[in-house]
C-alpha cells in the first residue's frame, strides 16, 4: 500500500502533547520525514528516537520569536523548505477574565496566536523561495465559536487562530500554499494544561457522540487536508469533535413531557 506522505517533509509544533504525539505518529506511519518541536527537550528526543531515523528534534520556546527563527533556520539547513506545517502547540489554562493576570493573558496569546503566526510566516517564506506548493494546518478548537465560562481567554485566542487561518489562506493562495484549520475534540491528559477529573467527566458528558477524542480522529482529518485529495480546499475549518461545538447536549433520551412548554 502506497504511503500518502512518502518523501514529504513535515513540521509539527507542540509535538510532545497529546495531539502532537498522535499527529507525529500519523505522519510517520504515512512515510513522512519529520521535524518535531516542543519546549520539553527530553520527551522530544525520546519521541524523535521512537519515530525512527531522520526525525529531527528541535526544542524551542515558541513564544520567543528568536526561537522560531532558529527553528526556521534549522529546517532551511536540513531541507530547504517543508512541505507541511502543523501548528499544534497551545495552552489551555482556566481562569476568569477578572482574575487573570496580564502576564498570563500574554502567555496564552503568545503561544496560541503569535507563535502560529510567526511559524507560518517563516515556513511559508521557505516554501515560496523553493517553489513548494505545500500545506499549513492550524489546530483550533470549537471554543473559537462557543464561549465557555472560565475559558474566555482560550476561546478568544482560538477565534484569532480562525481569522489567522483565513488571512493566511488568502495571501498564500497565489503561491499554491493551502492553509486550513482542524478543531479536534476534547482529549484530556495534557501535562502542560492539566484538568481535574470532575471537569473531564463534565466535558465528556456534554459530547453528543459520548466519548473523548482518540488517536485517529483529528490526525486523519489533518492528513486529509494536507493530501492531494484536498487540493481545492483552503481557508476551511474542519471540526472533529463528536459534535461538541454544535450546541448544548443533554445526556439521556428526551421524553415528551420534557418537550412541553410550561403553562403560562
Amino acid at each position: 500500500m502506497t504511503k500518502r506522505f512518502r518523501d514529504k517533509r513535515v513540521v509539527v509544533t507542540g509535538a510532545c502533547g497529546v495531539f502532537g504525539t498522535w499527529i507525529a505518529e500519523a505522519f510517520a506511519r504515512e512515510g513522512a520525514t519529520l521535524c518535531l518541536t516542543d519546549m520539553r527537550a527530553e520527551p522530544l528526543e525520546a519521541l524523535a528516537k521512537r519515530l525512527g531515523p531522520g526525525t529531527i528534534a528541535h526544542a524551542a520556546q515558541l513564544a520567543d520569536e528568536s526561537a522560531v527563527l532558529g527553528l526556521a533556520q534549522a529546517v532551511a539547513a536540513r531541507w530547504g523548505a517543508p512541505d507541511v506545517v502543523v501548528n499544534n502547540a497551545g495552552v489551555y489554562p482556566r481562569g476568569l477574565l477578572l482574575d487573570i493576570p496580564v502576564a498570563e493573558w500574554d502567555r496564552i496569546m503568545n503561544v496560541n496566536v503569535r507563535a502560529p503566526f510567526i511559524v507560518s510566516r517563516e515556513m511559508a517564506k521557505l516554501m515560496i523561495a523553493h517553489g513548494v506548493k505545500g500545506a499549513i494546518v492550524n489546530i483550533s478548537s470549537g471554543a473559537a465559536r462557543r464561549m465557555r465560562n472560565g475559558s474566555a481567554p482560550y476561546c478568544i485566542s482560538k477565534s484569532a487562530v480562525d481569522r489567522l487561518t483565513k488571512g493566511l489562506a488568502l495571501e498564500l493562495a497565489e503561491h499554491g500554499i493551502r492553509v486550513n484549520a482542524v478543531e479536534p475534540g476534547f482529549a484530556p491528559g495534557s501535562d502542560v494544561s492539566p484538568l481535574s477529573e470532575t471537569y473531564v467527566r463534565k466535558m465528556t458528558a456534554g459530547i453528543p457522540l459520548q466519548r473523548t477524542s482518540g488517536p485517529a480522529d483529528a490526525p486523519e482529518a489533518i492528513l486529509y487536508l494536507c493530501s492531494d485529495a484536498a487540493s481545492f480546499v483552503t481557508g476551511a475549518t474542519l471540526s472533529v469533535d463528536g459534535g461538541n461545538s454544535i450546541g448544548t447536549f443533554e445526556p439521556g433520551p428526551l421524553k415528551q413531557d420534557d418537550m412541553r412548554l410550561p403553562p403560562r
